[in-house]
């Protein structure tokens, strides 16, 4: 009951918000605030159940395990803090005559829709259905990345769409090939779940496998970000509004990556290990030096978070790859990263309220106008480029340990691309947060002083990065036995 009321919460906002008139936007607001805070409530009810039973089901369609419940974790949390920020940057942008009304009700009918596809996502115990509800994720963020109907972000949102769409349907094959050795292996009945692929894997044909994982892996690599399939993360990620920028790097990405996993573990079964392990390590120092580069010569500082995340999966390829306790590392690097990268976002859509430019060449001075992000933004960049005692500094040690005695000169060129993606880091935010500011910008986080009384929506604003803030730097310093369970769980799920 609880995994279908929590499929039905999102759904049922989606459609609220797309049917209430003109002049209720507080209404819509905090409808989808309320509704996000019950999807916490409900994804922590449903890990609790698993970290109790192993496993909660309804009917054969849902079943959620340790790794779903994971990533309805760092979903559920990171969704709540997208729909508080939410709120006080659309209205930013509307005091700023961005946008309108009919823009604010169109953006939370998609931002509900998109969490409902990736719920779906992540408690299905059926590959058909996980396709089916990420293919829907490319379809409602293609319409939240031409939000501004400008010709870049509908360029960004053709290419999205253009690009996902191509590669999830090589994923598709990749599924079928999958379904189709199940079939031939006696799988009874039509529905083929995660539980019966493993069950039948012995008697599946190696060469068709290896055929299979390719096509998953390349097709939901696209997906993840993995280079070279990259392409369209960049733009997407830029262009898209903050909050669901936060949510494509943040969660998407992650769902994705699962998807390949529950496709490797299968693969494993039936191959050599080393066949699955050296592509992911492949793809993962590839996307890790690529970002790097990149990151180093950003002029704008969305962007440079768009290849932040590339390098981040990379560091998961590398991680999940490897495996051991390195699968382990990976997962609690996947969950840092997922809390992180909407801080950033964030607090580069406070940037964009205050300077009304995404370029680093013209944000200066941003610590004397906007003090609180600028301090929150430096911390992330400092954490999420590993520097200690973050817990992202020590998931890359131990994957980067677990990875030197086999692949010495692969982990020495991602240690080094780790190297300059910190100095780019540094160089980029020593020039936005420092420097005399604008003169004709006045200096506080307060972003409307219309309409609303004067701060409100600064407060959304600055309450969404000090709920993620907290929630970050506790985990970083202490991780409850429940969660180190539950990672545990996943790990072996996957390996």
């Amino acid at each position: 009951m609880t995994i279908i009321l929590l499929l039905f919460v999102p759904l049922a906002s989606a459609f609220s918000c797309a049917l209430l008139p003109r002049g209720r936007q507080s209404t819509i607001e905090y409808l989808s605030f309320g509704a996000a805070a019950l999807e916490l409530v409900l994804a922590l009810a449903i890990i609790r159940a698993v970290i109790l039973h192993g496993m909660l089901a309804a009917g054969e369609l849902f079943a959620v395990d340790a790794l779903g419940a994971f990533i309805l974790l760092f979903t559920a949390l990171v969704g709540f803090a997208a729909a508080m920020h939410s709120i006080g940057h659309l209205r930013g942008e509307m005091h700023k005559d961005i946008i309108g009304f009919s823009r604010v009700r169109e953006y939370y009918a998609l931002f509900h829709l998109f969490f409902f596809a990736m719920f779906a996502a992540a408690m299905t115990a059926s590959p058909i259905i996980m396709w089916v509800a990420i293919e829907a994720t490319t379809l409602a963020t293609a319409f939240l990345i031409t939000f501004y109907n400008k010709p870049s972000a509908l360029e960004a949102g053709w290419k999205h769409l253009i690009v996902n769409s191509v590669g999830l349907l090589i994923g598709f094959l990749g599924t079928l090939l999958f379904l189709n050795a199940a079939a031939v292996a006696g799988a009874a009945g039509t529905f083929v779940s995660w539980t019966t692929l493993h069950a039948l894997s012995p008697s599946f044909d190696p060469n068709l496998i290896k055929m299979a994982f390719i096509f998953v892996l390349v097709g939901y690599g696209t997906k993840v970000g993995f280079v070279p399939m990259h392409t369209w993360l960049p733009d997407a990620h830029s262009k898209a509004p903050v909050p669901i920028s936060s949510l494509l790097s943040g969660v998407l990405l992650n769902v994705a990556l699962i998807a390949v996993l529950r496709f490797r573990s299968v693969a494993d079964a039936v191959l050599d290990p080393s066949f699955t392990q050296h592509l992911l390590i492949l793809f993962g120092a590839v996307s890790i030096l690529l970002a790097a580069l990149i990151i180093f010569a950003q002029k704008n500082y969305k962007r440079m978070l768009a290849y932040s995340s590339i390098e981040n999966m990379g560091v998961l390829g590398l991680g999940f790859g490897i495996g051991g306790m390195a699968s382990v590392a990976a997962l609690f690097h996947m969950l840092y990263h997922a809390l992180l990268k909407p801080i950033l976002f964030f607090c580069a859509g406070n940037f964009f309220l205050k300077y009304s430019s995404t370029r680093i060449e013209r944000v200066r001075g941003a610590l004397t106008l906007v003090p609180f992000t600028s301090i929150v933004f430096l911390g992330a960049l400092f954490s999420i480029a590993g520097a200690p005692p973050s817990g992202i500094f020590f998931t890359k040690l131990a994957i980067l340990s677990a990875g030197m005695r086999l692949y010495p000169w692969i982990m020495m060129i991602a240690l080094l691309a780790f190297v300059i993606v910190f100095a780019g880091f540094i160089k980029h935010a020593m020039n936005m947060l420092f420097g005399k500011p604008p003169e004709d910008i006045p200096a506080g986080e307060a972003l409307l002083r219309a309409r609303l009384r004067q701060g409100e929506a600064g407060n959304w604003t600055l309450v969404s990065l000090g709920f993620l803030s907290v929630i970050f730097i506790v985990l970083s310093v202490w991780i409850p036995g429940s969660l180190s369970a539950l990672v545990d769980q996943a790990a072996l799920l996957i390996t």
